[in-house]
């Protein structure tokens, strides 16, 4: 009984199977993103068509094949939504400072946004375990040797823009995981792609008018940037609901490793030994995920997001559990 309670409840190897997909679907995106923008498309409509895209896509998928996953309680939807809202705001942030600096820096300065996550968890009631404190310090120390080269002069407020939109994205994972113990992966990937809609295409409205037409030079980067994002956004969504926010942050890492791969295969670009030398600790993060211990699940009063957890019924002097809850215990 107990073995079988265990097998079930121990999703590692499809979390870190979901969150490794995840991460090299998201290193792609500057890569595309970037095409884009240097094919002539503004960023901030490069930003609005990919996430149209993205949320018609699984809108479509949806209502064909999966229409029960439409349904969601009031407050996982507003969780969602302020997840979406989160989201939506930080990819302004991160196509606008793409548009300032290179992709590579761009992912290198996004890609910090694990650290946020991890002190985003703590406060939320989430205890850390050695093996993830040790991670996170590997992971540091591995971003901060990769972003030791670049030639040229850094554009500050791209700088902003990204650090700006790696805390965002930051914050937007353990919201949506909070949602995700209680949602399937698919319904909370399609509000928070709605919610990040209803962001993103009044900013690129006020921003640059009415116009969405992309020069056609710009039509297959933000076709394959359009697909990527619906990818990686059930992928993501998955591995936070299977192994937390912050072992889903620390292998997206991952996309750092794609987007360096990509741009010295597309740009040209170099890497010393000192990067090498980063690239190689942020992959050992990776290996080491497969020794994590399974996020416990925080259910206290306590914490930021406790308002996202529905309400507690009690029928004859006894508290209903919730479903993940009764499943535990049954």
């Amino acid at each position: 009984m107990n073995f079988d309670r265990d097998r079930v409840h121990r999703p590692d190897r499809k979390g870190i199977a979901f969150a490794v997909t995840s991460a090299v679907m998201l290193g792609l995106t500057p890569v595309f993103g970037k095409q884009a923008i240097l094919a002539g498309l503004e960023p901030l409509t490069t930003v609005a068509l990919r996430t149209i895209g993205a949320a018609a896509l699984l809108f479509i998928v949806l209502i064909l094949f999966r229409r029960q996953f439409f349904y969601i309680y009031p407050v996982g939807l507003a969780g969602c939504g302020l997840a979406g809202a989160l989201n939506g705001l930080g990819s302004v942030f991160f196509y606008a400072g793409l548009g300032r600096i290179d992709a590579s820096l761009g992912q290198f300065l996004f890609t910090l946004y694990p650290i946020f996550v991890a002190g985003l968890m703590f406060l939320d009631g989430q205890r850390t375990s050695r093996l993830t404190f040790l991670r996170l310090v590997i992971s540091v120390i591995g971003v901060l040797l990769l972003t030791r080269k670049h030639n040229g002069v850094i554009d500050p407020l791209g700088v902003f823009l990204m650090l700006m939109a790696a805390l965002l994205y930051a914050l937007h994972i353990p919201i949506n995981q909070r949602v995700l113990y209680e949602v399937p992966a698919p319904t909370v990937t399609f509000y928070t792609l709605i919610s990040m809609t209803l962001v993103v295409i009044p900013v690129k409205l006020v921003a640059t008018g009415l116009d969405f037409t992309p020069p056609p030079a710009a039509v297959q980067p933000v076709l394959f940037l359009t697909l990527v994002t619906f990818f990686s956004r059930i992928a993501l969504f998955a591995g936070v609901k299977a192994i937390g926010g912050v072992q889903t942050a620390i292998i997206g890492l991952l996309e750092l490793l794609v987007t360096v791969v990509l741009a010295m295969i597309l740009l040209n670009e170099t890497l010393s030994l000192r990067q090498w030398l980063g690239a190689l600790l942020l992959m050992a993060t990776l290996l080491l995920a497969a020794f994590e211990p399974r996020a416990q699940t925080s259910r206290s009063n306590r914490g930021w997001l406790h308002w996202l957890r529905p309400p507690v019924v009690r029928t004859n002097g006894q508290n209903l559990t919730t479903p993940e809850e009764g499943s535990e215990t049954g």
